[in-house]
């Protein structure tokens, strides 16, 4: 039956304006889309007459069907089981629009709508999937004891995304070094992208390092940075109260040492000073000694000379 539908429609494209959007439909992954389609049906125009097909465009799969005024759905694709449904209420002004249910990845793809009331004719409309990527979260190896200099790696990674993102690495003048980034994305189970994006710098201080992830279909842009202050480069708390209690204590040893040597040296010049003393007290006992025995002979002598 879809077959003979296939060439009846080839044979008869044109007899049936349908219109549907130029550009793709853009839908949220997990969200509902609606594929538009309409026709502009004529005065007396009754649902019974109504056949409308969508399948997908390259394999043909049934996606939904309505005929004879109600869904025929014994042929629909398993993966859109309870998930597509039509505007009842608006099928008698021509919407025959498509309304996809928690639109998954496997979704993404080219939608064709058949539509017979007299005449045949088709439309294709393309879906295109989309998901906004997770606020980046940035991670600095090593975050510590860090030097101007040292290497280091900023890791950027953002998740549950979709297409692949575009990754921009930005140094603290904006100036794009993306060129020095490895940047992989990998797929989940539902067809999401995780992204991990690596930068290799060396250290400057007070640096900031932005990665921003950028969804090319939605316009969507997240981002995050992380800044080298320079804190790391000054000494510790702890570091700067042992330098400081080390420096006091080798100022109050040196005072020690100064008072030390200025007491020893004082010392050493009192007893200089006292041996010198008792040098010039002993020179004068040993001269008053050697003038006593002269005075004695001389008063013998004059005492001999009275008595002759």
């Amino acid at each position: 039956m879809l077959l003979a539908l296939g060439v009846l429609v080839l044979g008869l494209a044109g007899a049936m304006e349908i219109q549907v959007p130029e550009e793709p439909v853009v839908a949220l992954y997990g969200q509902d889309a609606t594929l538009h389609c309409s026709f502009s049906p004529e005065a007396n125009f009754s649902l019974k007459d109504l056949s409308l097909i969508w399948q997908l465009t390259d394999t043909k799969r049934l996606v939904h069907s309505f005929s004879d005024g109600r869904d025929q759905l014994t042929d629909q694709g398993g993966g859109y089981t309870n998930r597509t449904a039509l505007f009842y209420d608006q099928l008698s002004q021509g919407n025959v629009s498509l309304l996809l249910r928690r639109v998954e990845i496997a979704d993404e793809g080219s939608f064709t709508c058949f539509v017979r009331v007299r005449d045949y004719n088709s439309a294709a409309v393309t879906l295109q999937v989309a998901a906004p990527y997770s606020k980046p979260n940035l991670n600095l190896e090593p975050n510590k004891d860090l030097k101007p200099g040292d290497p280091a790696v900023v890791t950027c990674q953002s998740s549950y995304g979709y297409p692949e993102a575009s990754i921009l690495w930005q140094d603290s003048h904006g100036a794009n070094i993306t060129e020095n980034v490895t940047t992989s994305q990998i797929a989940n189970e539902e067809g999401l992208f995780d992204v991990y994006s690596v930068l290799h710098v060396l250290v400057e201080p007070s640096s900031t390092y932005s990665c921003l992830v950028r969804n090319p279909l939605l316009q969507q842009e997240t981002h995050a940075s992380v800044t080298i202050t320079g804190q790391h480069l000054a000494f510790p708390a702890v570091a700067l109260w042992v330098t400081v209690g080390l420096s006091i204590c080798i100022v109050v040893l040196l005072a020690v040492l100064a008072y030390i040597c200025q007491k020893k040296i004082r010392q050493s010049c009192e007893e200089e000073e006292n041996a010198g003393t008792e040098e010039q007290d002993t020179e004068g006992e040993e001269q008053k000694t050697a003038l006593q025995p002269l005075k004695s002979t001389e008063d013998k002598a004059d005492n001999e000379q009275e008595i002759d």
